[in-house]
């Protein structure tokens, strides 16, 4: 009797596993499934697949970004917003750092420019060499009358290779790179004797 439940218990924990391998390898290949019929340009079908991997895997941020993007580019900006907002939920480091840039983007697109900075600045804070994140945190900036830091952000953004940054840098301010006048030196003052 007691092999008999002991056999019963391991086949059960088997089942149990092989059901989530399996529920993994669905979640993957629905993915994949997306991905290409989102580089094939078929937006409607791949949102409905990658649909398909999160309800496989509440927790695939990978599927959750790429639907993201899927949704900004069929300009369903609330919902992209919200699949960006679970990748910073579900999301590595990494993909957290994505998912605020993402957000940051569609704020920036809808004209939501002060609820953007913090999301750039959250991408940052997670990738501080985010040049992408720097430059469009300086249009939010720019957008929401902050020309100073807009000009921060740029000049950041142009020093860790982003090129637009650059050229409007180089534009618009051309000695942008030219290092500070040296301050005189301020003589040593004597306190009181």
């Amino acid at each position: 009797m007691k092999k008999t439940s002991l056999f019963i218990i391991v086949a059960a924990i088997f089942l149990l596993l092989m059901a989530r391998i399996g529920q993994a390898e669905s979640a993957n290949s629905f993915f994949d499934q997306g991905f290409e019929k989102h580089q094939q340009g078929d937006l409607a079908k791949a949102v409905k697949l990658y649909t398909k991997a999160i309800d496989n895997n509440p927790a695939f941020a990978m599927a959750f970004q790429m639907r993201g993007i899927a949704q900004q580019q069929l300009k369903k900006y609330a919902q992209a917003m919200s699949d960006y907002s679970m990748v910073i939920t579900c999301g590595e480091p990494y993909f957290k750092a994505v998912g605020y840039y993402n957000r940051g983007i569609v704020k920036n697109i809808t004209g939501d420019f002060a609820g953007a900075i913090p999301d750039f600045s959250q991408a940052i804070e997670l990738d501080k060499k985010f040049a992408a994140a720097f430059f469009h945190r300086g249009i939010a900036k720019s957008k929401a009358g902050d020309l100073a830091g807009q000009n921060e952000d740029f000049c950041r953004a142009a020093q860790l290779g982003d090129v637009n940054a650059e050229k409007w840098l180089n534009t618009y301010f051309p000695k942008w790179k030219q290092p500070a006048p040296p301050q005189p030196k301020q003589p040593p003052t004597e306190g009181p004797t």
